[in-house]
């Protein structure tokens, strides 16, 4: 398994490099949030990634200004854990015929994904803090504090739902 590519050779190279996957997964779970709305029957949970999605949106153009003042081009590379989670999510989605189920199957699904992001925003927090990035601490700062609150969000939900789908 090939865990690092061979150009990178200073954490600035792998700090932009995990940049761009963040943006990469950033972009995916834009396309993928939409789904996830429609597919919920708990209006909170419908309105918990509603607001998620709007956050992302701005996640993304929050990466894209990083990059670009970085690099001077906002390119990504892919996330290959992001593709392996909501191919995961998707085929769970498709085998939960019955709402209640369903919409616990979302929840894990989103939590996983916000459980991967708040690793990538705390390990590029420091990074950037290392490279004196302190503008770049300061915005993936923000964007943690948004993974952290979603997740709680989710996990708050996550008490009726459950229940629910165990009657």
């Amino acid at each position: 398994m090939k865990l690092f590519s061979a150009n990178i050779e200073d954490l600035r190279t792998l700090y932009v490099t995990n940049l761009q996957k963040a943006l990469d997964m950033e972009q995916k779970i834009t396309k993928a949030l939409p789904t996830m709305i429609e597919k919920s029957t708990d209006p909170e949970l419908a309105n918990a990634f509603r607001t998620h999605l709007e956050e992302t949106r701005g996640h993304v153009a929050k990466l894209e200004a990083i990059l670009r003042r970085s690099t001077g081009d906002a390119s990504t590379q892919t996330c290959k854990v992001i593709n392996g989670l909501t191919t995961e999510a998707e085929d769970s989605i498709k085998d939960a015929a019955d709402p209640a189920i369903r919409d616990i199957t979302l929840i894990a699904a989103g939590q996983q994904v916000e459980h991967h992001e708040i690793a990538v925003y705390g390990t590029l927090r420091t990074w950037a803090g290392i490279l004196g990035e302190t503008d770049d601490v300061n915005i993936l700062n923000s964007i943690l504090d948004e993974e952290e609150n979603a997740d709680q969000i989710l996990t708050d939900i996550s008490d009726h739902v459950n229940l629910q789908a165990a009657a």
